[in-house]
């Protein structure tokens, strides 16, 4: 009962993408590290879901980021230069438009199953969203963990539904148990 009242209270936060004073509580708090960042992945070309027999491994047939989409997962990596913020890992969803966003804010990324899309996907959600509540449940050891996924995958687990590019910061508690901190965005 307690984790739907917090939902509820935290659905009730503005989204922070636009004002960048609104985001500072949050920005600290990434500052301390400790916190699991989910990230949705950068603006892609028009649609929804992927292309009919789009494949994994060849990003020509998947929906991928535009320019402005690039651009945008670039600045996301600036804010956190910026500001200093500790990430000691990202993890990433194996389609194109997730892997990029992370090598383009971050440098780097390891992909995890577990973020894949599951939009159009409903067999998968029970097994992913329990392989997510592990990651987003266990404190790392030093700075935050950046996780690039869906907005559906994201929803899933959270109940939030992100914008493009935007995160929700989630305080891990264990025991497969998270706190819901926020969501900020970098325009």
């Amino acid at each position: 009962m307690r984790f739907f009242a917090a939902l509820l209270g935290f659905l009730a936060l503005p989204a922070q993408a636009g004002d960048a004073q609104a985001g500072e509580p949050l920005w600290a708090l990434l500052k301390g590290g400790g916190q699991v960042v989910l990230i949705r992945h950068a603006i892609t070309t028009p649609g929804v879901g992927d292309p009919a027999g789009f494949r994994l491994d060849d990003c020509s047939t998947q929906r991928n980021l535009t320019d402005e989409g690039r651009g945008h997962a670039k600045r996301i990596g600036e804010a956190f230069r910026a500001r200093a913020i500790p990430v000691e890992r990202v993890l990433s969803s194996p389609w194109c438009r997730c892997v990029e966003t992370a090598q383009l804010a971050f440098g780097k990324s390891e992909p995890a199953g577990a973020l894949g899309n599951l939009f159009g996907r409903p067999e998968n959600r029970t097994p992913q969203v329990e392989q997510m509540k592990a990651l987003a449940a266990a404190r790392p050891k030093s700075g935050n963990l950046v996780l690039v996924s869906h907005g559906s995958t994201i929803s899933a687990l959270t109940g939030v539904s992100p914008d493009t590019g935007e995160m929700v910061i989630v305080t891990p508690q264990g025991g497969g148990r998270f706190a819901l901190a926020g969501r900020l965005g970098v325009n």
